[in-house]
Formats: C-alpha cells, structure tokens, sequence
C-alpha cells in the first residue's frame, strides 16, 4: 500500500465535539498547538529563571541571542520608540511560537500546525485585526488617511482608494498562504523522496546501493527544512514589524 504525501497533513479528531453544523473537536493540530505554547513557555522560562546569571547557562545564550535578535530587527524596521516598545513583545512572541511549532513538525510523527491553513491564517488574520484596531484606537477615523498616498491627484483618488483597501485586505491572507505552502511544499518533498529511497532499498540488489543518493538528498533536505523553519518564521514576522509601523505612524 503506497501512502500519500499529504496524508501527514491530516486532521484528525482527538475528542470529538460536534454541535449542529459548527465541528469544535480537539484535534491532533489542537494538541501541538498546546505543545508549541507550553514549550514556548518552558524555554522562556528557563532562560529567565531566576533573573539570569553573569555568566548565562546554554538555555540563557539561546534566550538571548534569540532577543538580541528579534531586537535588532525591530530597532531597523520600526522608527519611533514608542511604536518599539508596544510591538517588540507581539513580535518576538510570534518568532518564537512559529519557529518552535516548525521545528518540532520535523520530529516524525508529529504535526506541523504550520502547514495547515486554516491555524495560519487564524494567526495571520488576528495579528493583522489586532493591529487595525489599534491603529483605529490611535488615530480615529484618520486612520483611513492610511489608504490616500500624499500628492495623488484627485481624479485618481477614488481608484487608489479602492486598491489600496483590497491590496490592505489581502496582506492577511498572503501572510497566512505564503507560511502555509513553504511548510507544506518542504514536507511533502521530504517525504516523497524518503519514500523512493526506501523502495529502492526494499528491492535488494543494486537497487539497495543506489538507494543511497536519495537517503543522501533526504538527509541535505532535512538539514535545509531546519533553517527554512527559522526562515519562515523570520519571513512571517517581516510584515508584522512593518504594519504597525504604518498604522501607528501612518504616512
């Protein structure tokens, strides 16, 4: 029996919840959602622990190289300090649970959460709503200036109106597809190749000798899927970091 490349992506019902049309089950995506944030919480806790040390554990170098990082970024991207100090703690918490939820998606027999659409594009529409409604919260109704460029002619007004409100409304929804299938294309790979490497060695002969390119571009992938699953997490808080620095400065 071949199994298929996309059946590591299912979702599977733990503890079945159904009331009328609306299906609320715990699921095994659910599961790892849990784990993602009870580790993120562990790590952060034990690179914390006590107030840190003067010379810093292996967990506390992590932590901080980690924050020296996610810092670093920020203070490029975003200019005003004050902006700095409310979005460093969404930003550096959105890092941290996304690289961990692809990182422990490559342990066999997992869940990738990040390769299913619908939790990356809860998590992409809550970022992008959550920061709408404190740009609104800031600025009022002149938070709409967002959508007029300064020195558009006023024929053009009505038209640039209207594209920059569906290009606004649709930055939620490229966050969410582009994390979605990076995660979901490196997997599959993976798993394919790993697939015919081990039917060639299931065949004896020279089939079991040249199995080993395969088992060899398999383990390369694997080495690359690992810096992808910073990557991605890296390449998914970009927009994060510029947003609220449009929402909160505006133009």
């Amino acid at each position: 029996m071949v199994c298929s490349p996309l059946e590591q992506f299912a979702i599977i019902p733990l503890i079945p919840i159904e009331i009328g049309p609306f299906f609320l089950s715990f699921t095994n995506s659910s599961l790892f959602i849990l784990v993602t944030l009870q580790t993120t919480l562990a790590g952060v806790k034990a690179a914390t622990r006590q107030g840190g040390h003067i010379v810093p554990n292996a967990w506390e170098a992590v932590g901080e190289m980690i924050y020296d990082f996610v810092h670093t970024v920020v203070k490029e991207h975003i200019a005003p300090p004050a902006v700095k100090q409310r979005v460093f703690p969404l930003i550096f918490g959105t890092f941290i649970f996304l690289a961990l939820a692809n990182l422990l998606g490559m342990i066999p027999y997992s869940v990738t959460v990040t390769s299913h659409f619908i939790c990356t594009l809860g998590l992409a529409f809550s970022l992008f709503f959550g920061i709408s409604v404190v740009g609104f919260q800031t600025y009022g109704l002149h938070f709409f200036t967002l959508l007029l460029p300064r020195g558009v002619p006023p024929a053009l007004v009505p038209f640039l109106v209207i594209l920059e409100l569906i290009s606004y409304c649709f930055r939620a929804l490229s966050l969410g597809i582009r994390l979605f299938a990076n995660m979901m294309a490196g997997h599959s790979l993976v798993k394919i190749l790993c697939g015919f490497a081990w039917t060639m060695a299931s065949m004896g002969g020279l089939m079991y000798v040249a199995c080993l390119a395969p088992f060899l571009i398999v383990s390369a992938l694997i080495g690359l899927e690992l810096s992808v699953a910073f990557l991605q997490a890296y390449v998914f808080t970009t927009p994060i970091r510029i947003y609220p620095n449009d929402a909160m400065t505006l133009h």
